[in-house]
Formats: C-alpha cells, structure tokens, sequence
C-alpha cells in the first residue's frame, strides 16, 4: 500500500519537490496530497514583475496548470489552508473542515510581504488600507493592475529588486512613482555605495524619484477611507493615492511553530532537509534554513528539493545539501544588473578589479582568490555574465590579464568556455539543469534550442540564463542547431500554425475544444494550456454553432466576472461611448447598496466598476442590473471611449458620440486573441485618446473620419497607424468590422494590435482592408456578419446556472497576509 506524502505549499518549491519525487519514481511509492492557499495551478513567481509591467500575460507564467496534477494523481486542494499539524497523529487540519493523515509531510509554505509597523496601514486587523498592496502573489499583482487604471501617483516602500521592479511596472501603467529606502543605496543586499548610487542615477533617469534614508511612519487616508499620502520619521510627507509595501519578506513559520518545531530565522532543518525535530516532516523553500542560512533564490531551492527527494523514495540516501553558492542576473528597472558571491574583497591576498563609468551608468568589479573567481558585479553591462557564471560556479582557469574578465580583450572564445564546463555545472539556476542533462537531450534528437528548453526547463525561468543555453546545445549539437517547428504553432498542443488549424477544424467541422483535441492533437491528448485560446478561435470561426465547454474557460470567462485579489469579483456593465442616464445610476447605486459593495469605481473606458461582488450573488446582480455585459474579464472587444462630439463642443466636426455607440453596438464582446480598445474623437484633439487605441477614429475638417489602427497606451505606448480617411460613418463602420476580423483572422493567441500591425505592416492590412487587393474582403465582412448576428448576453444568458456549482463560493476567500503582531 502507497504511503501518504502530505505537501503544505503549492508554490514554486513545492512543486518542484513533487516533480523530483515523481522524477524518482514516487508516484508508485506515496499518494500524494497538495494544498496550496491560492485557488490556482502553480506559477513562476519569479515572472509577476513582468505580469505587473504588462510584457507577460497571467495565462503565460503557470509552471503546472490543473491537468498536471490529475495526470500525476496529484489530490491538489487549491485555495485550502491547512491551519495545524498534529505531529502525534500524523495529521493536517485545514481551514475547510478537512483532516488528512501524513505518513511524510512536506513543509513548503514560502513566504509573505514584510509590512513594517507604520499607523494607518491596516484598515482592520486583517484588511490593508485601500490603495495598500504588497507584491508577493498573482493576486496582488493583479489587483495592483486593476487599480493602476483608476490611480494617478503611486510610492513604493523598498529599492530592493522587487520594489524597483514594482515601481517600472507601475511606470509603465501610466503612474507617477516614487520608491522610498530605508539603507543609503538601493538594491545594498547586492550593490556596493558606488554600484547603488549609479543605479539610483539610472533609475531617476527614467523618472522614478528616489527617497533613500527614509523610514515610513505613518500612512494617511482622507475623509472616505482613501489612500491619500505617507508620512517619514523626520515629519516630511509624500502624497499618492497607491502603495506597494517591497520592503522585504518574512518566512511563513507560524504552522511549524505551533507544531512544535524549532525555527530561528525559518524552521531548522539538516543535511537532508528534514526537521531536526520530526524525522517525518521535510522542509524546502524560503520557509527552511539550513546551516543558519535562508536561500530567496530560486536555485538553491531546486537543490534542496533534489536532495529531499532523494531521501523520500530512498533512491540515493546518502545525498546531503551543503548550502549553495549563488549568482544572479537581472533587469531592474529596466537596468541589467548581474551579482555573484562577494561585493568586495575580505581577505588582505584578495585580488579585486573596479571599473566605473557613472555618466554612461556602468560599472564592474571582480573579486579574486587563489586564482578561483569569488565574486562579481555588473551594472549596465552584462556582456561578460555567461563567462563570469561559468567561472564563479566551476571553477573555470582565470585570465592572467584580469581586466579581460570584464571586457573582450581575451576571453576564452564562447566554445572553449562551454566546452570547459564540467557536466554538473549549473547552466539554469532557476530550474536547476545542468550542462549534462542540456547534452543528453542534445544526444536524445532534440537539436533546437527552444525544444531543449521545453524538454528541460532551462531558461523557463527569469530567462537570464537562455544565451548560455543555446551556446551548450549549438556546442553539443557541433553546430547543427535546427529551428523548431513548435515556434510556429498556434497553441502548444496542436501542431499546426494559425492558418493550417483554421482549415483543418472548417475541414472536419470540429465545433468544440475537446474534438480538436481529439482530432488534431498528438494520441488525442487535451492540454489545459492551449484550451483558452481554441475556445476563442473557434468562437470566432464558428459563431453560433460553437459548442462553449466549462472546462475551456478560465474563472473570468465561466463566471463572467472579473476575479480579484481576495476571491470575490469585479462586474462592469456596457455603457455605450460611456454615456449613461439617470435610470442606470439609480439601477448601480441600488445594486451596491443591496449587496454591499465596498467599492464603486469609475474605469479609464467611461464606465462604471462594482469592485468586491461575491460570486454567489453574481447573477443577481446582473438581474438587478438589468444592463448589457462590459466584457471588462475576457479577450474581446471592450469598450468605444468617446468626446462629446458635435452635440454640445464648440470645437466638434464630427458626432462621435453617435457613431461610437453605434460601433459598441454592433461589434460587442467579439470574441478575439486579445482584448480590443477602440474610441471615436470629434476633432484632432483627440479628447477620447484615439490615437492610441486597437482602433480610433477621428472627425477632421470636411466631414470626413480618420482610421487609425494598432495603438496603446499601457505598458506599451505606440501611436496608431493611419489606415485610411473615408467620407460617412457607414464607411468608418464597414472598415472597422474589416479590420477587427482580419486581426482576428491572423493575430496570434494574445497578440495585441500595437504588436500585429506592425509584425503584418500597414501597407499590407491597407491593401486586404481598405483595397481588397487579395479578393477577401467580402469575406471578412460575412465572417463579421456571423458573429455579429450570433451575440448574446452572457449577464442574460447566465442568470441561470449552466452548472449547480456555477457560482458557488467553495472556496473561502483567499486570506491577505499574515498581520505581524504590532
């Protein structure tokens, strides 16, 4: 009979543990039961600073989605606590009721966001003030980018990597910020005072205001509860309506203390990474320490979990971990920035080189000894990192000429170096893949670097480490790297590219996810990564004769709602060109007060937001409401910003307000790649912000509208293209339905406009769209025309369930942070 294995952490460490147990062959040897606090698969947390900047999509950072775990017979209970151990019995309480007995636990539950003691910061003992946020979890990323729409000026406590990273992030979403740091230089666990203070030059380059030395005391709110500035020890103050607390983390060790294990900094393990208390109770991650030291890398972690796991199913009993050395490359702030071993010398014989460029924001310096690499920091250029990691980890010979460490003027060429690395150095710290296992999958068939990475997980991680990767698999494929065929592919499971797919569902009328899956992908097999964008396109391609299955859809799209930070759910309702009238104000201001909605927000598409909806009551609301849905929580068409336009502005040429409704109207919630923002302006200027939307129209002189097609305005600004001036509106409609389905014809998955219609080339969409040089356009427009006549109201259509457990809560609200004890 299989023995019981407990996880208590579905975070990175956790599950990587689980995948080396598995790796070892314990599936057969332990059942395996996972409970994680977030009501999600397991994600890359190292990848949510490039979630907050806008560069990655939430979808894109999951390690493992849900179908991972069912086909590993993996009991995953996401989003349940577990509140005590009984180590007596070898039980696990958990916040829903449940207990589930252990013959092995494993202790992986990470870390929290520090909050240091400042008045005013915590609304109630367990609820931040409003516009308070950390930044440790998917859910406080997301609720920072939902809120960034609605807020202006934004200070963030902490220089370190992650709150300059927050502070771009938010940059890039259109804020004012400040970053406030307590030491005299940022990122000082890393960077000497010089290193810091050309960084701190960098990053005021960029318009991000630096407060160092300062220590926040007091956070201010107005009269309402809101956010409204921050208070320093030495009386001075800063105003801004958002906070993001970087300020460092605190292993999660209250579970292990109330079970009765030692923990110091985190809980007290040994060589095998197991309690010194409990011999049946492991620990792994950012909540252990081992030999006094507590790892935040991720590196060090995959180590960890590799020994761990070999003690669990027996397999090598004798492997032990003795610490790790750790080396690190990053962006910050847009800034490279690689670090490694010592910042200085420490010994007298300690060899130690500096270079400082600060006007061009450069600088280096390489510790030595004994001829070994001990230590190294770069700033602005990281050109030499691949060779620097390499010596730092293995040992590679050293150059008599040092300062070639730092420059190229005698470094061992890229295949000496690679060919040098013996076969257990390191080559993905994040992953933990060493050169041996990038050369056996070379050795294996697989001669393309993006299929070695795929197979290996190198490079999946912060991606620092891919040009090293691909230098191992061209030196172990002798050069014949071969370009990989999957690049190419519309979604992951599918072997085919966007136009090959299209034929072939239209060919054997495959109208569901799971009958392409059946016919198109390898051995049938469903893949719960590629499931959200086959739903789109196949809800594009067939209209109303697709078939929408549950399980193809992520929380947003099945409930209809935009899921937030705690659980509950954002509900958005159309306001065409956002005009509204007195009857949907009353209808909004009796549905927050009936379901007590703590908050009522007006979003930057000119509508209104009812933030904090339970998702029982959900359809409720909707009924309520009695109002057509935003579609605020999907990839589709959204929103038409409009001016006032000739109605009522003296400087109107055009009614765009008309005109916008009209395009809302027709063209509402299309299902898309990605989501769509339009806006139609009455004059050049531009009060709806045209320019810079999916689509924009603008009135000029004459009566005639501009088309403007591929702006943005978030973390990516880009003014659009003009594809064509037309003399009506009916021209402007037709063209516009044009456009839309030709990008949706042809965009790939998440692909907004501002990145296809410079990838296609607006001479070439001019020609399809406006001209019809390849004959579609007819086409185009009865594929529209489809859609178009297919609509429904999914706020209409979902007040009745489509499953009992629809828009059950059986999950309880995903709890904040612990409250330090103040």
């Amino acid at each position: 009979m299989a023995r019981r294995l407990v996880v208590v952490g579905n975070g990175m460490a956790g599950v990587r543990a689980i995948e080396e147990v598995l790796a070892r062959g314990g599936g057969d040897l332990f059942d395996i039961t996972v409970f994680g606090d977030e009501p999600y698969g397991n994600y890359n947390r190292i990848l949510l600073s490039n979630v907050l900047a806008g560069s990655d999509d939430p979808a894109e950072i999951y390690l493992n989605a849900m179908d991972w775990y069912a086909e590993n017979a993996i009991d995953l209970r996401a989003g349940v606590r577990v509140v005590r151990i009984d180590r007596f019995a070898k039980l696990v309480h958990a916040d829903d009721g449940t207990l589930t007995r252990y013959d092995e636990l494993l202790l992986a539950t990470g870390s929290r966001s520090f909050f240091p003691p400042m008045a005013g910061l915590w609304a109630d003992d367990k609820t931040l003030t409003d516009g308070v946020f950390g930044f440790r979890s998917l859910d406080d990323c997301l609720g920072m980018i939902t809120q960034a729409e609605h807020r202006k000026k934004a200070v963030v406590i902490g220089g370190g990597l992650l709150g300059l990273e927050a502070a771009r992030g938010l940059q890039n979403r259109g804020l004012t910020v400040d970053v406030v740091h307590a030491a005299p230089v940022l990122m000082n666990a890393q960077l000497d005072n010089t290193a810091g203070a050309i960084l701190r030059r960098s990053v005021e380059a960029l318009g991000i205001t630096v407060h160092t030395e300062k220590r926040t005391t007091e956070v201010c709110t107005d009269d309402a509860g809101r956010l409204s500035g921050i208070v320093f020890s030495d009386g001075t103050s800063v105003d801004c309506d958002m906070l993001v607390i970087a300020a460092g983390i605190r292993p999660n060790v209250g579970l292990a203390q109330r079970a009765g294990l030692t923990v110091e900094r985190a809980i007290v393990v040994d060589d095998h990474m197991r309690s010194v208390d409990d011999d049946h109770i492991y620990v792994v991650g950012e909540c252990a320490q081992h030999r006094g030291h507590v790892y935040g890398l991720v590196a060090p972690l995959w180590e960890q979990a590799g020994v761990l796991a070999d003690h669990l199913t027996g397999s090598d009993t004798s492997a032990a971990y003795h610490g790790s050395r750790t080396a690190t490359k990053l962006k910050v702030a847009g800034v490279d920035v690689a670090a490694m071993g010592l910042k200085a010398p420490e010994l007298p014989d300690d060899e130690f080189v500096q270079y400082s460029e600060p006007r061009h924001g450069v600088y280096k310096t390489i510790v030595i000894r004994d001829g070994k690499l001990v230590g190294a920091t770069l700033l602005g250029d990281v050109s030499k990192v691949s060779f620097l990691t390499q010596a730092f980890d293995s040992g590679l010979p050293l150059p008599e000429e040092r300062v070639s460490l730092m420059f190229d003027i005698g470094t061992p060429e890229v295949a000496v170096g690679v060919a040098e690395l013996s076969d257990d150095a390191q080559i993905c710290n994040c992953n933990g893949v060493n050169k041996a296992t990038l050369v056996g999958c070379v050795q294996d068939g697989e001669t393309s670097i993006s299929g070695v990475m795929a197979k290996t997980k190198a490079g999946k991680g912060c991606g620092s480490c891919k040009e090293l990767v691909g230098q191992v698999v061209e030196w172990a494929a002798g050069g014949a790297v071969t370009e990989d065929a999957s690049a190419s592919w519309y979604v992951p499971a599918i072997p085919y590219d966007k136009p090959t797919l299209m034929n072939h569902i239209r060919e054997l009328k495959l109208h569901s996810v799971s009958s392409v899956f059946a016919a198109l992908a390898p051995d049938g097999k469903e893949d719960a990564t590629s499931k959200m964008a086959l739903a789109s396109l196949l809800d594009m391609m067939w209209a109303d004769e697709f078939v929408d299955e549950r399980d193809a859809r992520f929380i947003n799209d099945r409930v209809h709602a935009n899921i937030q930070r705690d659980g509950t759910f954002s509900v958005v309702p159309q306001m065409k060109g956002g005009v509204t009238d007195v009857r949907q104000l009353r209808k909004i201001a009796d549905v927050a007060e009936k379901y007590d909605i703590p908050m009522i927000k007006l979003t930057g598409g000119q509508r209104i937001d009812l933030l904090g909806v339970r998702k029982e009551d959900l359809p409720a609301v909707w009924a309520d409401l009695d109002m057509p849905s935003g579609y605020a929580y999907g990839k589709s068409f959204r929103t038409v910003k409009t001016c006032v336009g000739s109605d009522f502005c003296r400087y109107g040429l055009g009614d765009s307000t008309a005109l916008g409704i009209a395009i809302e109207e027709r063209y509402q919630g299309l299902a898309s790649p990605a989501k769509m923002k339009l806006a139609v302006t009455g004059c050049p200027r531009n009060c709806a912000e045209a320019l810079c939307k999916d689509l924009g129209v603008v009135a000029v002189d004459g009566g005639q509208w501009e088309i403007y097609v591929g702006g943005a305005a978030g973390a990516h600004v880009r003014k659009g293209d003009l594809l064509a001036t037309v003399d009506s509106p009916e021209m402007v409609m037709t063209l516009t339905g044009r456009f839309l389905q030709y990008y949706r014809e042809n965009a790939n998955w998440l692909e907004r406009t501002y990145a296809f219609v410079p990838r296609i080339g607006i001479d070439r969409i001019r020609a399809v769209v406006v001209d019809d040089a390849d004959g579609i356009a007819d086409a185009l427009d009865a594929n529209m025309q489809k859609s178009v006549d297919a609509y429904r109201d999914p706020w209409r259509d979902g007040r009745q369930p489509v499953t009992p457990g629809q828009f059950r809560s059986s999950l309880p609200l995903l709890p904040l942070p612990q409250v330090p004890v103040r």
